[in-house]
Parts: structure tokens; C-alpha cells; sequence
């Protein structure tokens, strides 16, 4: 059951109230789990399992995706906004410093979190802001095809796809290698979120300056990516370890931009072993 968070960022002089939902599982050192663009927490429903048998587990809707509302007027949806909200609501919760593990979207947020100090340990699953322009604009247009396709279709033409293993794939084989493995009803939340993302529009607009060019030293950061992604090529990862030289790259067989769902063994093996 998620629970939500209220607290109070200042911006530009300005008091704004954001409020983000979550889900808090386990015992151990905190790990902050952050999903990508047009996802949501559930995301990392097929590993947080395994995670929690070592980590208190902080799967989180960052705003304007799941269940959380959108930032408020006057924030913008850019780096150096959403990071310090992270912040605070790490803060808010009495968490001092977690282990992060993001993918895409939240691959960024979670090498951002490093660089600022406010993370003890990343792990960057397929991370967003190593793309050359034409590999941005390749991938913004697939989402925003994918989201059109998800607002285009009656809720229930998608609740009648996902129950076939060839109409999940065609749901979902952008982002999933194996599009069979995930549950019918996840397919149909997970399509539903990305409907009704009020944050997409706004993320995708800054998104087309973003470019991730900062070492984050001082910390282990591990940056994965699987070998069937299809939105983020694979060899986006090799210019993140040219700009975070001390990063550990690691490929993942057979899994495609959501990792999580195609090897979660693999996924919790890569996020446990950095956080160590």
C-alpha cells in the first residue's frame, strides 16, 4: 500500500508543497528506487523482494508519474529541481544519504543524486543523458508514440491485449526483452500510467537539453544496461564510463531498457553488489 509524502521545497525564494507517494519494505541500510518516464513504482515490483531481504526498499512515483501528483507552478521537471525534491523527501522520511538505483529517468536522477552528495552509493540501470542528438530525438519520439498508442486505445482493448503473451508484446516490447514474463495486470497498470503521466509532457521539454557530462566521484556507482535495449542503445554506456571513468559498466544479457522484469536476479545481483 503506498503512503504519501508531504513536505516544503524552496525555489528561486519560493515556498512550494510537493508531495510524493511511495512504498517502504524491508530492513537495512536505505535503498531509493526510481522508475523512468512514463512508469511508475511498480516498475520494480520483480526485484524489490530479493532487495528487501537486505535493504530497506524506498520504491517511490517520482511527481507527476503513478500516483503522485505533479510538481506545483513555478518548478520545473529539470535536473536541478527534481534532484533536490528527492532530497527532501529523503529527508522527510529521516533518510540520510541512500543507496539509489534508478533506471532511464531515474538512472539520471540517481547519477545526479551521486554528484550532489545527497547518495552513498548508484546504480544506473540504461540512464538517461548519453545520447547523441539523433539517438534523443530517436527515443522521444518513440515515447511519445508510445504514449499516444496507450491514450489512443479504449481501456478495454488494453485490458483484452494483455491477457495474450502477442498482445503484452505489442504493449510492451519497446521497453521489455521479454514482454511475456510480466502479469497481465501489470501490463494494463503500467499502460494506464503512461496515460495518465501528468509529468510527461513537461519532462520530455527539458529533456532536450539535458546531457550528463559530471564525473560523480568519491562514491561506487555501477551503470547497466541491457543488451536488448531498444529505446537507449547499449552504446550510450560506453560514453557514461568515459564521462564517470570510475563507474563499473556492466551488461546485462538479454534484458531490454527495463530491466527489471527480464532478469530480476541479474537486476538485484548488480544493485546489491554496489551498495555493498
Amino acid at each position: 500500500m503506498a503512503t504519501t509524502a508531504s513536505f516544503t521545497v524552496v525555489s528561486a525564494g519560493e515556498r512550494h508543497s510537493v508531495s510524493v507517494a511511495y512504498e517502504r519494505t524491508g530492513a537495512g541500510e536505505p535503498l531509493l528506487l526510481l522508475h523512468g518516464i512514463g512508469h511508475h513504482r511498480q516498475a520494480w515490483d520483480p526485484v524489490v523482494g530479493i532487495l528487501a531481504a537486505e535493504r530497506e526498499v524506498i520504491a517511490v512515483d517520482l511527481p507527476g508519474f503513478g500516483t503522485s501528483p505533479g510538481l506545483p507552478d513555478g518548478l520545473p521537471y529539470d535536473l536541478a529541481t527534481v534532484a533536490p525534491v528527492l532530497g527532501a523527501f529523503c529527508e522527510e522520511l529521516g533518510v540520510r544519504s541512500p543507496h539509489v538505483a534508478g533506471n532511464s529517468l531515474g538512472g539520471l536522477l540517481a547519477l545526479e543524486l551521486g554528484r550532489l552528495k545527497l547518495a552513498r552509493s548508484v546504480t544506473a540501470l540504461s540512464p538517461a543523458g548519453f545520447w547523441t542528438p539523433g539517438e534523443r530525438r530517436y527515443a522521444f519520439a518513440t515515447l511519445r508514440a508510445m504514449r499516444r498508442g496507450a491514450l489512443s486505445m479504449p481501456p478495454a482493448l488494453i485490458e483484452r491485449l494483455s491477457t495474450g503473451a502477442a498482445g503484452r508484446a505489442a504493449l510492451t516490447s519497446t521497453i521489455y526483452a521479454r514482454p511475456g514474463r510480466r502479469s497481465p495486470e501489470a501490463v494494463v497498470a503500467e499502460t494506464f500510467a503512461l496515460r495518465e503521466a501528468t509529468g510527461f509532457h513537461r519532462t520530455l521539454a527539458v529533456g532536450r537539453n539535458v546531457a550528463f557530462t559530471d564525473d560523480v566521484p568519491g562514491l561506487p556507482v555501477t551503470i547497466a544496461w541491457g543488451s536488448q535495449d531498444r529505446l537507449l542503445l547499449r552504446r550510450q554506456g560506453i560514453r557514461a564510463k568515459h564521462t564517470i571513468p570510475g563507474a563499473r559498466l556492466v551488461r546485462l544479457p538479454g534484458c531490454g531498457h527495463v530491466p527489471m522484469n527480464d532478469d530480476p536476479a541479474a537486476v538485484a545481483r548488480v544493485i546489491l553488489d554496489t551498495s555493498r
